[in-house]
């Protein structure tokens, strides 16, 4: 009988760890994906010691054309199909625009849409023999324009908008789709990316196990969308009273205004940094990027 994974990209740190651990707590075999090789066999071994199956590592970057053929090729060689999807890698760009590289903005296209397309699109026939599901790391951004972040913030609309469609179409063949949409979440990520935390972060902030923990339920409930969080849940619901234009003002005030100064000062910190290369090459799950080339895995 052919084995069964959960397939979690963006696997190495962040909520992509988190969520390793709590599908390998529920007696689920893991395919882990990430280009952190690193990261991925320190959590291995710590999935080891908790006395769980031995998980299938990919070291694959989500950002290549062929992805997606190297992840299938590696399951089908470790003799195993997907249950579960979980998409989970995603990086941002902080800053305007029109000013920021044009390449590196296609490539948080190419991982937050294109590679989660192609992992939920590809796998499909393995979840429906199943009856598995997909869960989609969306953002409390993908509710929002972002100014500041917009490439990240549309792309992040995107994975709703996707999940909610295909969650209808596979319904009738028994599997399950959700979208997990959280806000601030208690990392690295706000000293990383630069973004100086405001009210709103201690407002809504909740740490990756929790966020994990709430996706996971919800994949297994199958709930359309998870907001973790009792502030979170109304959010969506208040932003329906106020214009868009709005809204976006607001959000570009905050991110553009108050945050780009302690966003140079972390870029000019990571540059100097004497990993600095080892880590970019093998960056963490869910990543946001300065100009200057800070970076730091986010939600």
């Amino acid at each position: 009988m052919t084995g069964r994974v959960a397939l979690i990209t963006g696997a190495a740190a962040g909520i992509g760890s988190e969520l390793a651990r709590v599908f390998a707590s529920h007696g689920h075999r893991l395919a882990l994906v990430d280009r952190n090789r690193h990261g991925l066999a320190t959590l291995a071994g710590e999935l080891g010691v908790a006395g769980g199956p031995a998980p299938i590592l990919i070291d694959c970057d989500l950002e290549l054309p062929d992805a997606g053929e190297r992840i299938a090729a590696a399951l089908i060689g470790a003799g195993v199909e997907v249950e579960y999807v979980v998409n989970n890698a995603g990086f941002g760009l902080f800053g305007h625009a029109v000013e920021l590289d044009r390449a590196e903005q296609l490539g948080i296209i190419a991982v937050n849409i294109r590679a989660l397309t192609d992992l939920s699109l590809r796998f499909s026939g393995q979840l429906i023999r199943h009856r598995g599901g997909i869960l989609n790391l969306g953002s409390l951004a993908g509710f929002l324009p972002g100014p500041g972040m917009a490439v990240y913030y549309a792309s992040k609309a995107y994975v709703l908008s996707f999940s909610d469609a295909l969650r209808q179409e596979l319904a009738p063949h028994g599997v399950r789709v959700t979208a997990l949409c959280p806000g601030s979440v208690a990392s690295q990520f706000q000293q990383r990316a630069g973004l100086g935390p405001g009210l709103e972060h201690e407002i809504l902030k909740l740490s990756a196990h929790e966020v994990a923990l709430a996706g996971y339920r919800g994949l297994m409930a199958n709930r359309r969308t998870v907001l973790p969080g009792l502030g979170m849940k109304i959010i969506p619901f208040l932003l329906r009273l106020f214009p868009r234009g709005l809204i976006a003002a607001a959000v570009g005030s905050i991110q553009l205004r108050k945050r780009a100064g302690p966003a140079r000062k972390v870029a000019a910190g990571w540059a100097r940094a004497p990993w600095r290369r080892a880590h970019s090459r093998y960056p963490d799950a869910q990543m946001v990027r300065t100009p200057s080339e800070a970076r730091s895995r986010a939600r």
